[in-house]
C-alpha cells in the first residue's frame, strides 16, 4: 500500500471521524423506463400527476419521455437516502395506472426509433432547447442507445473534512482550490479504478433482442429473444451501450480542473465533420443544437464528473470557474435488479468508501498511455470481467483482477473503520460482501442474473416483465401515510406547473437568440 495514503489516513485517524467522515452528503439520481403492462415502451405523456419535468426538483425526464429520472436531495446517512427514494418510487406508482418501470439498465420492448418518443418540457425556450439536445443525440448516436438506463451516485465530503485535510499539509491557499484539486485527484483514480465497480455491480451481461436491430455484434443465444455475453459484467458500459466509438477520439484531461473545463469547452466550440454531415436544420427544422463535436457539456460520457450546481441558464464549466467542484458525479452503476429502487444501502456504502479511497490515494496525472490502459481495463472487465484468471494491465504489467480487486479492498479497511464511528459496523460489514464476491465470481449481480434467466426459462423481456410486477406490488402495499415524503411531493408536483408556467412567461426573446445567449 502506498506510504502517502497510509500517513493521510494515520493524520486523518488522529481526529475526530464523526465529523471527518460520517457528514459527507449523497445523493442518486436513478433512470427508469415506464412501460405498459405488455411490456412495451409506454407512449404516454409524462404522468400530470408527477408535475412539470422541467422544473420538478425531484422527479423528471432524462432522453425520452418515457424515461423516468428520480432525483433525491444530497442526504447525510445512507438511510435517509434510500428512504427518499423509495418515497419516490412509492408517489411515482399511484400517478402511472397501469404502467410500470422497467427494472434493468438495458432497455426492452423496442420497435423503431421513430417510436421513442422524446422528453418534452413545454414551450419555453430553455425547454425547446432540452428537447433539441436530445434529438441531436438521438441523430447522432442513434435513439436506443440513449433509453439505457444507470444509477447515478454524487457525493462531496463536509467541510470538517477538508479543514482536516488542509490541516495535515496537502496545500496551501483557498479552501476550495483544495477541494477542487483534491476531487480531482478522486475523479481521475475512479477512471483508474471503475473496472471494480463493473466486476462488483454489473447487472447487464444480457440483453433483449429488440436491442441489438441494426448492430453488429458477438453475443451468444440465451434464449429466443434474449443474448449474452458469457462472461461480461456490465454491457451498458462495454462497446454495445455507453463506450461507443463516436467519442473515441475525444479526451478530457482529468488531470487538473483547468484542463478538463479547457478540453470540454474546447469540444462544444470544435466543428465535426461527422456531426456537420448531419446537418444543424432540415428546412426550418433544427436536428440538433449545433454540429460540433458535442453539443453541450453533458454529451460527454464518462465514468465520472466533478460538478457544481449550476444557476439558471450556466453552462457546466461556467458553474465549476465560477466555484469550483462541490461534488462528484459517479455515473458507472447498473440498475439493480434485486433491489425495488436499483440500489441498496450495502452497496452505497461501499461506493462511499471507494470514492474516499480514490481521493487518498496517489492519484499522479493520467499519461496518453494510461488512458489507453484505463480504458483497455474498463473494456474488458465490462466484457469478459467474470472470466476466470482474468488479467488487467497496471504499470506495463499484467496482474490478476483477483489480486488488485482484494488490494483495492485492504485500503478501503481503515476508511471503512473510520466511517464507521457512527455506522455501527456497517461499513465493515458492506466491505466483507463485497470481499466475497471478489472471491466467487456466482455471487456478481451479473452472475445471479443470468443465473435466473437460466433457472426460471424466462426470456430477458418476460424476466424484466416479472421483477418489475414484482416491485410495482411492493410499492403499492405500502400505506401512503408511511411516504414521510407524500405531502411535500404532491405540493412540488403542483408548485413545479405552476413554475413552468412562469418560466413560458418569462421568455422575451426568440428561440435562436436564446441560444445564441447561451453559448456566447
Amino acid at each position: 500500500m502506498s506510504q502517502l495514503f497510509e500517513k493521510r489516513v494515520r493524520d486523518l485517524q488522529q481526529r475526530d471521524c464523526r465529523e471527518l467522515l460520517a457528514g459527507g452528503m449523497r445523493g442518486i439520481e436513478r433512470e427508469s423506463l415506464r412501460i405498459s403492462a405488455g411490456g412495451g415502451l409506454a407512449s404516454t405523456l409524462h404522468p400530470h400527476g408527477l408535475g412539470s419535468a422541467l422544473t420538478n426538483r425531484f422527479i423528471t425526464t432524462d432522453y425520452s419521455e418515457a424515461l423516468l429520472e428520480f432525483v433525491t436531495p444530497p442526504q447525510r446517512s445512507t438511510w435517509e437516502v434510500m428512504q427518499f427514494l423509495a418515497d419516490l418510487h412509492q408517489f411515482a406508482y399511484e400517478q402511472l395506472d397501469d404502467e410500470l418501470l422497467w427494472p434493468f439498465s438495458m432497455p426492452c420492448g423496442l420497435t423503431t426509433e421513430a417510436a421513442i418518443p422524446l422528453a418534452q418540457y413545454g414551450g419555453s425556450n430553455v425547454g425547446r432547447m432540452k428537447t433539441l439536445y436530445r434529438r441531436g443525440l438521438g441523430e447522432r448516436y442513434g435513439r436506443f442507445m440513449q433509453v439505457i438506463s444507470g444509477m447515478h451516485f454524487n457525493y462531496s465530503l463536509p467541510d470538517a473534512f477538508w479543514t482536516a485535510y488542509e490541516s495535515i499539509g496537502q496545500a496551501d491557499g483557498p479552501q476550495d482550490d483544495l477541494r477542487s484539486r483534491a476531487y480531482m485527484d478522486m475523479v481521475r483514480n475512479v477512471r483508474r479504478y471503475d473496472w471494480l465497480l463493473l466486476y462488483l455491480f454489473g447487472a447487464s451481461p444480457a440483453v433483449c433482442r429488440s436491442f441489438l436491430q441494426g448492430q453488429q455484434h458477438d453475443l451468444q443465444t440465451l434464449d429466443s429473444g434474449s443474448a449474452y455475453s458469457p462472461w461480461a459484467t456490465s454491457l451498458r458500459m462495454s462497446g454495445l451501450g455507453y463506450q461507443n466509438t463516436s467519442q473515441a477520439g475525444l479526451y478530457v484531461s482529468p488531470n487538473s480542473l483547468d484542463e478538463y473545463i479547457r478540453d470540454l469547452s474546447q469540444a462544444v466550440a470544435t466543428p465535426s465533420p461527422e456531426w456537420q454531415a448531419i446537418g444543424l436544420k432540415n428546412g426550418d427544422e433544427y436536428l440538433q443544437l449545433n454540429t460540433n463535436i458535442l453539443q453541450i457539456e453533458n454529451e460527454f460520457y464518462s465514468s465520472v464528473r466533478p460538478k457544481r450546481v449550476a444557476r439558471s441558464g450556466e453552462r457546466p464549466t461556467r458553474a465549476l470557474q465560477r466555484g469550483g467542484i462541490e461534488y462528484v458525479e459517479l455515473r458507472v452503476l447498473d440498475v439493480s435488479p434485486f433491489d425495488p429502487v436499483g440500489i441498496n444501502q450495502s452497496e452505497i456504502r461501499f461506493i462511499e468508501m471507494f470514492m474516499i479511497w480514490c481521493l487518498l490515494y496517489d492519484s499522479p496525472a493520467v499519461s496518453e498511455a494510461e488512458q489507453e490502459t484505463i480504458k483497455n481495463n474498463h473494456a474488458v472487465v465490462a466484457g469478459f470481467g467474470r472470466k476466470p484468471g482474468l488479467k488487467l494491465h497496471r504499470d506495463g504489467n499484467e496482474v490478476l483482477l483477483k489480486d488488485w480487486s482484494n488490494e483495492v479492498l485492504d485500503g478501503l479497511e481503515p476508511i471503512a473503520a473510520m466511517l464507521d464511528c457512527e455506522a455501527g459496523g456497517k461499513y465493515c460489514e458492506a466491505l466483507a460482501i463485497q470481499r466475497q464476491v471478489v472471491g466467487n465470481i456466482e455471487l456478481t449481480p451479473s452472475a445471479r442474473m443470468l443465473a435466473d434467466l437460466r433457472d426460471t426459462g424466462l426470456t430477458f423481456a418476460e424476466y424484466g416483465l416479472d421483477v418489475a410486477t414484482r416491485n410495482r406490488n411492493y410499492f403499492r402495499a405500502q400505506a401512503p401515510e408511511h411516504n414521510t415524503q407524500r405531502a411535500m411531493l404532491c405540493a412540488e408536483s403542483g408548485d413545479s406547473l405552476q413554475r413552468q408556467k412562469e418560466v413560458e412567461a418569462a421568455d422575451s426573446s426568440s428561440f435562436d437568440d436564446y441560444i445564441e445567449r447561451y453559448y456566447s
